[in-house]
């Protein structure tokens, strides 16, 4: 595995157009594959999570699961006109009634104002196959809106929601990479001056994306999608697509610098795959290895993102060791020719260098002891907000009320209060103590009574085998608000023990506010499990890419440490108001119950990039004789230039996130954005060469890098290639 770099590079470097064929029929076959097989979309049994889930696990025992619902409302204008209202409700069910798609349609329900009528229309199908087959009942709702000009008629529902935020999610993930591709073009084109190697990066970035698009789709018959995999593959391919093959070039271009074109493009790129090809793997393996532990959660929307964010890393390595090392081989002797008509102090291609990032390595050998004390104070001052971190799940009043089907949802719930949630009570018993259960579950719902936590009629349904019954409470708060939560605890806490629980048979409660409750509950009580594999991840990967037990547990200490400052900031700017109208959000008082946990487990891994391409190095400054403080000034100048590069290109991919619609898209977005920067140029950049500079050889503990034959030495490959 040492040399498997270094190998690859040979091979890609003497046989170019094969390798840079085989890429991309390896590109096409990934893709090719993956539509033919296609997707396997999560259905709702796969988000099932806690108590709530097992009352939804309940329901579709007894056959009473969630099914697809759209409501349409119907509503006069001005005082209430039951006639007119009345004859559009029976236009609506019988178009309804007359489609394939509709399983069933229920009787007209009038609000207590009188001025509105409600239809509700069941789907057939699941309550996730809702939304690929709402099209002919919203264009029927169109129909009787032409009909009853006079009256506004609106439809809202989990399908025609899902397909309107799936939409706007489409249009702005477009515009994202409309945002990122120039701007990312244009950062690499000012890093390595020159238009040709600013594009390599981007092209081959694309095409990891396309690969692992089609790897993702073959993987989700094993870890099914849950609508989020295209996200995370775009947001992460890009980052560390273009990190990758940035490392790769910089060295490159070092080493053909340095030869002063003595050496052959072959010998050159082999010299790259020894040094930053490494670097590579061990980066792209710290991304894969940390992104798994989120199967660890146990939550089917965080195997989503893992998978898609290993399919896309692992893709992006094997095409910095294959067709990058080719088309270098193949179109270096142009870079060659330009480089033996300078003189040779002029003859580095890389990155900005000597004035500023001297500057930096010097004040930080100057002055390490304040280095470190400055840096870490400032990292601690931005962990604080975390003290006030409220974690929530991210319900539909978050989405956008640009669309149509968000601005329906309002109102049918300013119209029918009552429907704004839902507590759902599941009992499973025998059937001989069905009389038993229906007349507890009516005195629960008699306790509900005049109680402003619960809303509507009560509602009794029990399964035709008497196994299984339901009560539905409705609930006329929103499910953020603490009214909502105060409803499921008073059920769980009080009604229910003093009533159902008597009689000593499974219950179970979910709905909507269930579901907001329980979700971030099962993600806190997964956290310390997952935050513990992290940190021993990032331990044993450092220990094993350096040997060292000293930089393991810096590495594992600092990488905490960049995400706490992340989400300290992100928990400054979104759980407060006052950045609303800069970043174009509505603050929720609070942070995705998912953010935390994929900005840890997605940092952590991208931090090794930056952590591994410095040590990497600091340690051959030592292997080739150098002591330990001339190595760390030493590899932190050579390093700086191409770490700043590269944070600049991800949070130019991350920033563009942050003007999606999708609250937690952006959070997503923003909280990387900030944790790039905070790792690339605090951590890395001053904390970690201050601290190295103040442990000298106990860095190395227990075993110091031993010296050896330098492949800086270039007449030791002169024969290659």
């Amino acid at each position: 595995m040492k040399n498997l770099p270094v190998r690859m590079a040979r091979w890609s470097a003497h046989h170019p157009w094969r390798a840079i064929a085989a890429w991309f029929l390896f590109v096409f076959v990934c893709l090719g594959l993956g539509i033919a097989v296609g997707g396997n979309a999560a259905q709702s049994a796969d988000y099932r999570v806690g108590e709530a889930g097992r009352a939804e696990a309940l329901q579709e025992q007894g056959g009473m699961e969630r099914r697809p619902l759209e409501r349409v409302l119907i509503t006069a204008p001005g005082t209430a006109d039951h006639a007119r209202t009345s004859a559009a409700a029976r236009d609506v069910t019988g178009r309804m009634r007359a489609l394939p798609e509709v399983a069933s349609v229920a009787p007209p329900v009038r609000s207590a104002d009188g001025r509105s009528v409600r239809v509700d229309v069941t789907m057939k199908g699941t309550e996730q196959d809702g939304k690929k087959y709402v099209e002919p009942l919203l264009a029927q709702t169109a129909e009787v809106q032409k009909a009853h000009p006079d009256l506004r008629i609106d439809e809202s529902g989990g399908p025609s929601i899902s397909r309107d935020v799936q939409g706007q999610r489409g249009e702005d993930l477009s515009r994202t990479e409309m945002i990122a591709l120039p701007v990312t073009l244009i950062v690499l084109a000012l890093v390595f001056r020159s238009i040709l190697m600013a594009i390599v990066p981007v092209v081959l970035a694309i095409t990891s994306i396309m690969s692992a698009v089609g790897l993702s789709m073959l993987a989700s018959h094993v870890f099914p999608d849950a609508g989020v995999g295209m996200n995370v593959i775009l947001l992460i391919g890009m980052a560390v697509g273009v990190d990758y093959t940035l490392f790769y070039l910089k060295r490159e271009r070092e080493e053909r610098a340095r030869s002063h074109g003595r050496l052959g493009s072959a010998a050159i790129v082999e010299l790259a795959a020894a040094t930053s090809g490494r670097a590579v793997v061990v980066s792209g393996l710290a991304v894969a290895v940390s992104s798994a532990t989120l199967y660890l959660a146990d939550d089917v929307i965080f195997d989503s993102l893992a998978t898609g964010a290993i399919v896309v890393t692992l893709a992006a390595v094997v095409s910095s060791l294959t067709i990058l090392p080719a088309l270098l081989a193949k179109f270096g002797h142009l870079a060659g020719r330009r480089a033996r008509e300078r003189k040779p102090e002029a003859m580095s291609e890389a990155m900005p260098k000597e004035p500023r990032t001297g500057r930096v390595a010097t004040a930080v050998t100057r002055h390490p002891v304040l280095t470190l004390a400055a840096g870490t104070a400032a990292m601690l001052a931005l962990c604080a907000p975390l003290l006030g971190l409220n974690l929530t799940d991210v319900g539909r009043e978050t989405y956008s009320r640009e669309l149509p089907a968000m601005q329906a949802y309002d109102r049918v719930n300013a119209a029918f209060p009552e429907l704004r949630a839902m507590n759902q009570i599941v009992v499973k018993a025998a059937p001989e103590r069905s009389a038993e259960v229906t007349a507890a579950l009516n005195d629960l719902a008699a306790r509900t009574t005049n109680d402003p936590l619960f809303a509507g009629t009560p509602q009794l349904r029990t399964s035709p085998d008497h196994r299984v019954t339901m009560l539905e409470l409705g609930v006329p708060h929103v499910v953020s608000t603490q009214a909502a939560r105060d409803s499921l605890t008073k059920i769980r806490e009080i009604h229910l023990p003093a009533t159902v629980d008597r009689l000593g048979v499974q219950a179970e409660v979910t709905g909507e506010v269930a579901r907001y409750v329980d979700y971030p509950d099962h993600q806190k009580n997964t956290m310390p499990m997952i935050f513990g594999a992290l940190l021993l991840a990032t331990f044993l990967l450092t220990l094993l890419a350096f040997r060292s037990v000293v930089l393991g547990l810096l590495g594992a200490a600092l990488n905490l440490v960049s995400a706490g400052a992340a989400l300290g900031v992100l928990t400054l700017v979104f759980q407060g108001t006052w950045a609303e109208g800069l970043l174009g959000f509505t603050s929720m008082g609070s942070i995705g119950s998912r953010v935390p946990l994929f900005l840890f487990v997605i940092l952590f891994g991208l931090s090794m990039d930056y952590q591994v391409f410095v040590l990497s190095r600091i340690r051959e400054a030592v292997q080739n004789g150098a002591p330990t403080r001339t190595a760390v000034t030493d590899g932190l100048r050579r390093s700086a230039g191409v770490v700043t590069g590269a944070a600049l290109v991800m949070v130019t991919v991350f920033a563009s996130f942050v003007p999606l619609h999708l609250i937690e898209m952006k959070q997503f977005g923003f909280s990387l954005a900030v944790a790039v920067l905070l790792d690339a140029f605090v951590v890395r950049l001053l904390i970690l060469p201050a601290a190295l500079l103040l442990l000298n050889d106990r860095t190395w503990w227990p075993v110091r890098p031993k010296p050896q034959v330098t492949t800086h030495d270039s007449r030791s490959l002169q024969n290659v290639g």
